[in-house]
């Protein structure tokens, strides 16, 4: 080894580690960085308000799951339930994965009210009922006696009929100076059917006012009205949520409230296709409560709660019809 050469190695062993060390700890610091990007990018792709109501697939999975055993997925059936009114106030505080006496008795309830075999379990009709999509306001909210016999004619002595139309407790209801209600529209978030929405209520507003007392007229935009429609999304301060597409699509309220309240993250339509939802079938059951009345248990009513997707159910049926003259001809 020459003189140059054991020169160059001294040299090498003084140079010093700093420039190496600093080039691998920004490299790591850069890397921790990327990576906290990438999660704070994930956690905001999330849909606002997203939890088990985006979809309801996960009921497939409890089918026949029976009673005492503990299965992930019924505390979100239970939450389900009790959201609509099917669990007593008691009971409320126990939304658990067991399938204890509860959730027996909620399932029940729920099966009585849509008239499905009472059998207190997940069975495959409950289930199919439970994943077709709904208005957000619940079945029982306290609510008066269903499926009440009527006999409002002579004719009641020759035959006897039965109305499932409801109301809420204490039946609430606008007073007659406020028969001729303003309505107007102010959206949480931009949706690009506004138009759409805009024209549907109309058409629904027209369809009431046509076998009521009421009239209705829309007020100019950012004026005071007596109703207030727009889009929202996830929690938008009402205390009820939305849950992102599918499941709850649309909720409104009792008189004198008045406001009422799409779910932006359906897909909406004036003319839908198979799997996209109808404005104007979704406002005039959402304008039914917003007069007063709760949900019936006729199936064809407009009043019901459940509308699958590609469903067109515009028209007022004699239970809806029969409800409102019976909340507010008396």
């Amino acid at each position: 080894m020459n003189h140059y050469t054991k020169k160059a190695i001294t040299l090498k062993r003084k140079l010093p580690m700093a420039p190496k060390f600093t080039h691998l700890l920004s490299t790591f610091l850069m890397l921790l960085f990327s990576m906290h990007l990438l999660l704070a990018q994930s956690r905001t792709l999330k849909p606002e308000g997203h939890h088990v109501g985006n979809t309801l697939k996960f009921l497939q999975s409890l089918k026949q799951v029976q009673k005492g055993q503990n299965v992930i997925g019924l505390s979100e059936v239970k939450k389900q339930l009790n959201k609509f009114g099917y669990y007593p106030s008691g009971d409320a505080n126990n939304l658990t994965d067991d399938f204890d006496e509860s959730l027996e008795s909620a399932l029940k309830t729920y099966q009585n009210f849509y008239q499905l075999e009472v059998t207190g379990n997940l069975d495959s009709a409950t289930i199919k009922k439970m994943m077709i999509p709904r208005c957000g306001v619940p079945d029982i909210i306290n609510h008066t006696s269903s499926s009440k016999p009527t006999s409002s004619s002579h004719k009641s002595k020759m035959f006897h009929m039965v109305s499932h139309y409801d109301f809420p407790r204490g039946m609430p209801r606008w007073p007659s100076s406020k028969y001729e209600l303003t309505y107007t529209f102010r959206s949480g978030v931009q949706n690009p059917n506004e138009q759409d929405m805009r024209s549907a209520c109309s058409q629904a507003f027209q369809r009431w006012e046509s076998v009521s007392q009421f009239k209705f007229q829309e007020a100019p935009a950012g004026s005071q009205a007596d109703i207030v429609i727009g889009f929202y999304r996830g929690d938008h301060g009402d205390e009820d949520p939305f849950d992102g597409p599918g499941n709850i699509l649309a909720h409104s309220f009792s008189p004198q409230d008045g406001r009422f309240h799409y779910d932006a993250d359906e897909d909406w339509s004036s003319n839908p296709n198979m799997n996209q939802m109808d404005l104007e079938s979704v406002a005039v059951h959402e304008i039914g409560h917003l007069l007063g009345l709760a949900h019936s248990q006729d199936s064809n009513a407009i009043m019901y709660a459940t509308i699958p997707p590609g469903t067109i159910k515009r028209e007022l049926t004699q239970d809806d019809i029969d409800g409102i003259h019976a909340l507010y001809d008396n």
